[in-house]
């Protein structure tokens, strides 16, 4: 008997589901060719956070392959991911880890320190030898909306919620997700958003660039396999070169953003003339 979690595997990966390479602290990594897959596997908690899962997608991101092409990031359930687990706004925290009021002690360094180890989680997703999607539905709150944040692409449920609630909690959207979210929306939602702690639909996410498409729910899986063959079809260093391209435009002036394409163009003609180092 399959279940609802194994079939999208299916779906995404286009085939047999592979055994996990990574099965632990809510996280699951599973490969199946150029495609690896990562789960969140808290379904009875919305998928919420900690600072071992956080560990987990950070190793998931370490395991990789050279051969993965495509992540896809997803979360058992009908929820992506609810933010941070309750425990972590409690006194005594995780059992553990240090509390909110063990990290508030520690000196400048060893609390950077650790902010950055936590960080780790959400930094891979954008590398440029992969291209990441977020599949979402439901709940992707605080955490889980800056874990979506982290991917290239997210394709979304109908019912899907986002909202950044740290502001609301005293504190301050710290797991990456400022960088892309005003570059996604503009700084004055981007502001409106975190300030007010809303929701987020789909059919706004999809106005303002939040989401790249959005599907209904019982689309996603589907729709999700689907983009992903769509990315396997150019060749692997064409993307990746064009990746590199797209993501340091931003901080290039239009001259420079020039002569970034026509380096990256003499690189893959000679590439494909098989001239290349």
């Amino acid at each position: 008997m399959t279940t609802p979690e194994s079939d999208s595997v299916r779906d995404t990966t286009r085939g047999a589901v592979p055994e996990p390479v990574l099965d632990e602290d809510g996280v699951r990594l599973t490969i199946a060719d150029a495609v690896a897959t990562v789960t969140l596997t808290r379904a009875e908690k919305r998928n919420a956070q900690s600072p071992a899962m956080w560990r987990a997608l950070a190793r998931a991101g370490r395991s990789l392959p050279g051969s993965v092409r495509v992540v896809v990031l997803r979360g058992e359930g009908p929820s992506f991911s609810a933010g941070l687990d309750r425990r972590g706004f409690t006194p005594e925290g995780f059992d553990g880890e240090p509390s909110f009021l063990d990290l508030a002690r520690m000196d400048d360094t060893a609390l950077d320190a650790a902010i950055a180890g936590y960080q780790e989680a959400f930094t891979w997703w954008r590398r440029s030898d992969l291209v990441s999607v977020a599949a979402v539905r439901g709940h992707a709150i605080g955490a889980g909306f800056q874990l979506a944040l982290a991917c290239d692409l997210r394709i979304v449920a109908d019912d899907v919620r986002f909202a950044m609630r740290e502001p609301g909690l005293g504190l301050v959207p710290d797991l990456t997700g400022t960088h892309p979210l005003v570059s996604l929306v503009g700084y004055a939602r981007a502001l409106e958003i975190c300030a007010t702690g809303r929701f987020v639909h789909a059919e706004e996410a999809e106005r303002t660039g939040l989401a790249n498409l959005v599907v209904p729910a019982a689309e996603l899986d589907a729709a999700t396999g689907d983009l992903t063959t769509a990315l396997l079809a150019a060749p692997r260093d064409a993307v990746v070169e064009t990746k590199a391209l797209l993501q340091g435009a931003v901080n290039r002036s239009y001259e420079d953003q020039r002569a970034a394409e026509r380096a990256a163009q003499a690189r893959r003609l000679r590439d494909l003339a098989g001239l290349g180092d």
